[in-house]
């Protein structure tokens, strides 16, 4: 029972994102992160209450995570196509030099 709970949540927690998607991933977290941080600066000093400065940059940075972390699907657009394990190797042509084949 525990092993099958542990499975389903290794599961739900390993996902797929592609090269594209980490790009997106770091982009967004960047540029999220640093809008809150401006608002949560502005905010703060006009209105000179550094504890909703606080609340204003945690919830901006929570947002950011749930927004970033989870493995969704728009992460994974452009999925990454592996070689076959085993498939046929294809002879190399060698390397040319002075004239003769190497390798």
């Amino acid at each position: 029972m525990a092993d099958q709970l542990l499975e389903q949540l290794r599961e739900a927690a390993e996902g797929q994102i592609d090269f594209e998607g980490q790009k997106l991933a770091e982009l967004l977290a960047t540029i999220l992160l640093a809008a809150v941080g401006v608002i949560s600066f502005v905010v703060g000093f006009f209105g000179q209450d550094i504890k909703l400065a606080l609340y204003i940059g945690l919830g901006g940075t929570a947002l950011t995570l749930a927004l970033t972390v989870p493995p969704w699907p728009f992460f994974n657009r452009h999925p990454v196509r592996w070689l076959l394990v085993g498939g046929d190797e294809k002879k190399s042509q060698g390397i040319m030099m002075d004239g003769q084949v190497i390798a």
